[in-house]
Parts: structure tokens; C-alpha cells; sequence
């Protein structure tokens, strides 16, 4: 069955998007959970004060019925100012060993760049800096730290598949 990719547009909707991660790890010893209530503070216009210059959208990947991914587009229209470019970022990307989904995920953020007139993907990356950024690449049999993003292996062959390009290296030391 095809996967059905649809922008989050309800309270249930959203709760649903900041417990995928959740979700998918549960299982997983070195994944930290994350608070559902800071992401939803993350999400809420009214709180979070970078959606004074930012846009998002935020968008659930639908298999057979059953939430198998999730993706923020978000636009940070004084970032793309100061560095003179056109970029739509992708943040809180999570999804299953499917290709089909994570490529449904990301063309929907790379369609919301384009309707906003953006003209490259990058990410992971959230509203600002101060978000949590970046793949993990190596170490994931290690216990991330709270400040760090954890995914599974897999995630970077769907990035390459995708097309996308590594801009840096971060190294953590433990």
C-alpha cells in the first residue's frame, strides 16, 4: 500500500507527531526519551518565540493506516536572511526501515520549501541552534546524552538514498 503523508492539523494530531519518537525507540536501550510537553511548547506559536521569524508545518506518514514516520519543515526566514540563502529545514525526523516513507517525508518538506519559494533541504536541524541537530552516525550502541538526537542506523543510507549531502562532523567524546 502507498504511503499517505498529511499535515498535522488537530490537538490528537500533534500529540501523535511528539510521541512517535517515543514510540518507534521504544525498545531501544540507548535512546532517551524525550518529554512530550517540551515538544509540544517546541510546536506552540505562543510559546516558542522563534515562530516571530520562523514557518513550519509539521506532517505524519501514513502506512496501511498506522503512523510510520513523522518530519518538521520549518523555514527560519532570519537564518536564510543573514546567510543570503533559500533553505527549508527538515527537524524531528523520525520514521521506520522503509524507504517509501522516508522519501514521502521529505519530498513533503522539500514541497512546503517550494510553495515558500526555498530552493534546498537541509537538516536535521529545528527552529534555531539551539534545537537539537544533526544524524547520528556512528556510536549508536552508546546511551546519547539528553542534549544529543538519537536515531537508528539506518537513517543515514535513507539520507544518502535521498540524495542529501553531509555539510559537518560532529564529534562527541565520551
Amino acid at each position: 500500500m502507498s504511503i499517505q503523508v498529511k499535515a498535522v492539523s488537530s490537538k490528537r494530531e500533534m500529540k501523535t507527531f511528539v510521541r512517535f519518537g517515543n514510540r518507534l525507540y521504544k525498545e531501544n536501550r540507548y535512546y532517551v526519551p524525550t518529554m512530550p510537553s517540551d515538544d509540544m511548547a517546541t510546536f506552540d506559536k505562543g510559546h516558542n518565540g522563534a515562530f516571530a521569524f520562523s514557518e513550519s508545518e509539521l506532517y505524519l506518514a501514513y502506512k496501511d493506516g498506522e503512523v510510520v514516520g513523522r518530519v518538521a519543515a520549518i523555514i527560519n526566514n532570519k537564518a536564510n536572511e543573514r546567510w543570503s540563502v533559500k533553505q527549508v529545514r527538515f527537524g524531528w525526523i523520525d520514521f521506520i526501515d522503509d524507504m517509501e516513507v522516508s522519501g514521502a517525508l521529505l519530498d513533503a518538506v522539500t514541497a512546503f520549501g517550494r510553495k515558500h519559494g526555498m530552493t534546498q533541504i537541509v537538516g536535521p536541524l529545528g527552529f534555531t541552534d539551539f534545537d537539537l541537530q544533526g544524524l547520528l552516525i556512528e556510536g549508536h550502541n552508546h546511551l546519547v546524552p539528553m542534549a544529543s538526537l538519537y536515531n537508528y542506523p539506518y537513517y543515514e543510507r535513507h539520507m544518502d538514498d535521498y540524495g542529501l549531502v553531509k555539510e559537518n562532523d560532529w564529534i562527541e567524546i565520551k
